[in-house]
């Protein structure tokens, strides 16, 4: 079950990944089309609907890793008893709300698809596709926080202190600013 848990987060990251490189090349793309005086139609819109899959498909590795901001300075002063319970209702909390960004941009994105909505730009996007990034990240950011909660649970650090720490060892403090 791990190595299928880890498999999906490094999914997330790569689809972040292949977003961000396909916002490169249509900047790129627009750069030369504008010298050669041509356009390259929705290059803006695609950009956009990229920039926000980029975003929700990075959630759940960047939270694996430790890297997603953290105030941890009330939690850390607790015992390790009392920091056990309070990772524990954080992280409740943090599966509740994200099981309601899911869900609703789930929706949404349904809503869209049954409507047969499409972008308003100069190339008609049917806007459930960019719209699937929305639920398909925040649902895997779900999922590595359900994740996080079982090892909690069974009495074991949480993956992205244990990250931490290890960066905090080798003197990498570059999550922390």
């Amino acid at each position: 079950m791990r190595r299928l848990l880890d498999a999906l987060y490094a999914l997330g990251a790569g689809l972040a990944a292949l977003s961000l490189l396909s916002i490169f090349v249509i900047m790129m793309a627009q750069v030369v089309m504008r010298e050669l005086s041509r356009q390259l139609p929705a290059a803006d819109d695609i950009s956009a609907y990229l920039c926000v899959a980029t975003t929700f498909f990075a959630l759940a590795a960047t939270f694996k890793r430790g890297e997603l901001i953290r105030v941890g300075m009330g939690i850390e002063r607790l015992s390790p008893g009392g920091r056990r319970i309070a990772e524990l209702l954080v992280l409740a909390l943090a599966a509740c709300v994200m099981a309601y960004v899911t869900r609703w941009t789930f929706a949404d994105m349904l809503f869209s698809w049954e409507i047969e909505e499409v972008a308003q730009g100069t190339v008609a996007i049917p806007l459930w596709v960019p719209k699937l990034a929305m639920p398909l990240g925040a649902g895997l950011l779900l999922v590595a926080i359900l994740d996080e909660f079982v090892t909690v649970l069974r009495g074991a650090k949480p993956g992205y202190v244990v990250a931490a720490e290890e960066r905090a060892a080798a003197g990498d403090f570059s999550a922390e600013v």
